[in-house]
């Protein structure tokens, strides 16, 4: 069975919010992008995957959910 629930999450509210919980620990090497496109959202999870904790980690998942369904 397919599941018909809206996605929630888009992208660009991800990284937003990753800078907001992430940004000296994870992303201390990036700068936030008003508007971040796909490619921008991508370096963000690997900078999250690679700085930062195990929430760091779930929110780059997230991310790249999202990422994947804006495809």
């Amino acid at each position: 069975m397919k599941d018909t629930r809206p996605v929630t999450d888009d992208f660009a509210t991800l990284c937003r919010r990753a800078f907001e919980e992430f940004g000296t620990s994870a992303l201390w090497s990036s700068k936030p992008v008003p508007d971040p496109t796909l490619a921008d959202a991508l370096a963000i999870t690997r900078s999250l995957r690679v700085e930062g904790n195990l929430e760091a980690r779930r929110l780059a998942e997230r991310i790249e959910r999202a990422c994947r369904a804006h495809h």
